[in-house]
């Protein structure tokens, strides 16, 4: 055999060798690798994501006020659209043709930019309602490229709560980065309940993996379901809040800038928790989102603002409850303790006025008529006015922040919940100098005012501790997850005030007086022993603010109550009826007094000044 014909058979041997090894690994990977199988057979594919049921939310009697309903998104694949007939599409789907174009110039971006693949579904049209979505159905075979992807959004039947049941969304870019469990498209709780029990109320999505058409059209399942996972509806919750007294505080609020808060004080659990102005829920639902957030967030009442929990206000005259408590805990002050008034504390120039009572007083009486002499004495010798005002004033401080205020509560499960201001003593150093300032500096505090700030969420909450006698349980609102309550959870502890439980009783007695013979008369229900307090906020921009706090019964509370009426003057004249009202029906689930409940229904004090 000669080179020539050695090297044909070289090359022959070569050839034959190759093909010999793709005619092989052909072999292996159509019928004997399952991967390479299941790769081809996915080019026909559709992976269909299964949306959980979202877990409902009841009260704490069980009446709803968060169910689902069904919706769909009108999805397309790029590579898949076929020409269609625009004008039949456009009025199937409720679009016009602009906003189809749109939609395609849209996607054509997306990919060109590399943040959407051809073969990568693309939400055509969100929300699309059963009802809207039915004559579509019947014509979908003739969208080629498009499906439905069935969605469940939110309602809110009783149309009550928004700050406290709060919304969802879509994800936006940063959560969809932080978690990989959120892709674009999905929804999560944005604010309230929805927000701070957002994984255990969305559950787990699933995943379906069915054969397609030519037409896109789904045609059973792949693979009978072997690679199938199913969806884990959320579990439902049961809150605290009792729906009835929530819509009939929200009744009572309409017209009025302010909120209330109620609390069971034995169990720190949130019976109604109420800001005004509000809104209906329903209007930050799927699509309605675009439409009505930005008018709700441009709305100069600022509906969208949580005033039960946000910033704050100065507490008033609501405030000399917990400097009673103090100076007694201090040793400067018993219930004997008598002082003057003379229409006024004044420390050189400055008056601090207080409105015309007979005198002088002692702690309950004090109490009972809200005397501001009083109390600014009672600061005086809490605070001093020595090179101790510093030291006795960080004792002070440790006293307030136990009730609550000032400092950020850790345990709640209330999203945004501000902890107030109850200023360190650095503050005061740097506004009049290391060892500058003593009582007589700060006295505003004395009677609630100066730099203090309490939300009215702080203040029912000092409401229910002066109720349960020296300690409260952290605020919360859920009742119980699923079927466990919260109380096998152990999520929300008890705290104490640090105040013994002696010092207690010449105080609720105080708070008695002021419903019976003080400045809450108006506020006095037959049969129910109600403890209270009035105040009136100082507002450098307008009509004082109005206060009401308190609890009731007397013995064994079963409610305590704060009512924070922005520019409607003295705290008996609209925030103690209102707070009554509020116990009232609690307690009874009737009104005894309806010429009052309907002056509180019909006020509009919107715009006073």
């Amino acid at each position: 055999m000669n080179d020539s014909e050695y090297k044909k058979y070289v090359y022959i041997g070569v050839v034959v060798g190759l093909a010999l090894i793709f005619v092989l690994r052909l072999i292996q990977l159509q019928l004997l690798d399952p991967d390479y199988k299941h790769f081809a057979q996915s080019q026909a594919i559709r992976r269909v994501i299964q949306y959980p049921a979202r877990g409902g939310i009841v009260d704490r009697y069980g009446i709803p006020l968060v169910t689902n309903e069904d919706f769909y998104d009108l999805m397309v694949v790029p590579a898949l659209a076929k020409p269609l007939d625009t004008a039949e599409f456009c009025r199937l789907t409720d679009i016009d043709k602009a906003e189809f174009i749109a939609k395609f110039a849209q996607i054509d971006s997306l990919i060109k930019k590399k943040k959407l693949g051809s073969r990568q579904p693309f939400t055509f049209i969100k929300e699309m309602t059963k009802e809207s979505v039915a004559p579509l159905e019947e014509k979908m075979y003739k969208f080629e490229g498009y499906y439905l992807q069935p969605r469940i959004l939110r309602r809110y039947p009783l149309k009550i709560a928004p700050h406290v049941l709060g919304y969802i969304a879509e994800a936006d870019t940063a959560l969809t980065r932080r978690d990989s469990y959120y892709k674009p498209g999905d929804y999560v709780g944005i604010s309230g309940i929805e927000k701070a029990y957002e994984e255990v109320l969305r559950g787990r999505k699933g995943v379906k993996h069915a054969f397609v058409d030519v037409h896109n059209n789904l045609k059973g399942s792949y693979m009978n379901g072997a690679y199938d996972t199913s969806a884990v509806p959320g579990q439902d919750l049961a809150i605290s809040l009792d729906a009835e007294l929530q819509a009939y505080g929200e009744r009572l609020m309409r017209n009025k800038r302010g909120a209330i808060v109620a609390l069971e004080p034995a169990t720190g659990e949130i019976l109604a928790l109420i800001s005004s102005p509000s809104y209906d829920p329903n209007l930050l639902v799927g699509r309605g989102i675009r439409k009505y957030y930005p008018l709700l967030a441009r709305d100069s009442l600022k509906p969208l603002y949580n005033r039960a929990i946000m910033d704050g206000y100065p507490p008033g005259s609501t405030f000399k409850l917990l400097h009673a408590l103090i100076a007694q805990q201090m040793g400067v002050l018993s219930p004997s303790t008598v002082y003057p008034c003379g229409g006024g504390f004044s420390i050189g120039s400055h008056v601090v006025k207080c409105h015309p009572h007979g005198g002088p007083t002692d702690l309950r009486q004090a109490i009972q008529i809200s005397c501001n002499s009083y109390f600014c004495r009672v600061f005086t010798n809490i605070i001093t006015n020595t090179k101790e005002a510093e030291k006795h004033y960080t004792i002070w401080r440790k006293y307030i922040t136990a009730f609550g205020i000032g400092e950020k509560m850790s345990d709640t499960d209330i999203p945004h919940l501000k902890a107030g201001l109850v200023p360190r003593p650095e503050y005061y150093d740097r506004y009049h100098g290391k060892g500058r300032w003593k009582a007589f500096t700060i006295i505003s505090l004395g009677i609630g005012q100066g730099e203090l700030k309490a939300n009215v969420l702080h203040l029912a909450n000092m409401a229910a501790a002066i109720a349960n006698r020296g300690w409260w349980i952290t605020p919360h609102l859920v009742k119980k997850i699923g079927r466990k309550p919260v109380e096998a959870l152990s999520l929300f502890r008890r705290h104490e005030t640090g105040i013994d439980t002696a010092y207690f009783r010449p105080v609720v007695e105080g708070m008695e007086r002021v419903i019976l013979a003080g400045t809450g008369r108006i506020a006095r229900i037959d049969s129910i022993s109600l403890c209270g307090k009035t105040g009136t906020a100082q507002n450098p921009h307008g009509e004082d603010h109005s206060i009401f706090v308190c609890f009731a019964p007397k013995e064994n509370p079963k409610i305590a109550l704060a009512v924070f009426i922005e520019n409607a003057g003295f705290g008996a004249t609209w925030a103690a009826p209102i707070a009554s009202l509020m116990v009232e029906f609690y307690l009874k689930r009737r009104i005894s007094r309806p010429h009052l409940e309907e002056r509180m229904l019909n006020a509009n004090l919107l715009f006073a000044k």
